[in-house]
């Protein structure tokens, strides 16, 4: 899942090379951050949060095939969005 979310994420920004996806594996669940240079935060939100949703929903999807729980962190210079 975590290449997924590379995948993704580094078709919808213009700085591909930027993309740094880290898993932290809970109890439960896992997190994937995702990073994106600063200028990259809007494509990767999208307008109204719709990119992100979209993301965040299809991972999920992924996840719960597999028989796990998975969510999406935006992280940019080490703030969570």
């Amino acid at each position: 899942m975590k290449e997924f979310v590379e995948f993704i994420a580094k078709h919808l920004v213009e700085n591909p090379e930027s993309v740094k996806v880290s898993e932290v594996n809970g109890a439960y669940s896992t997190v994937y951050e995702l990073k994106v240079a600063p200028n990259d935060m809007g494509k990767i939100i999208g307008k109204h949060g719709r990119n992100v949703q979209a993301f965040r929903v299809v991972l999920n999807a992924l996840a719960r095939k597999a028989g796990k729980h998975a969510t999406l962190e935006i992280v940019e210079g080490g703030y969570r969005r």
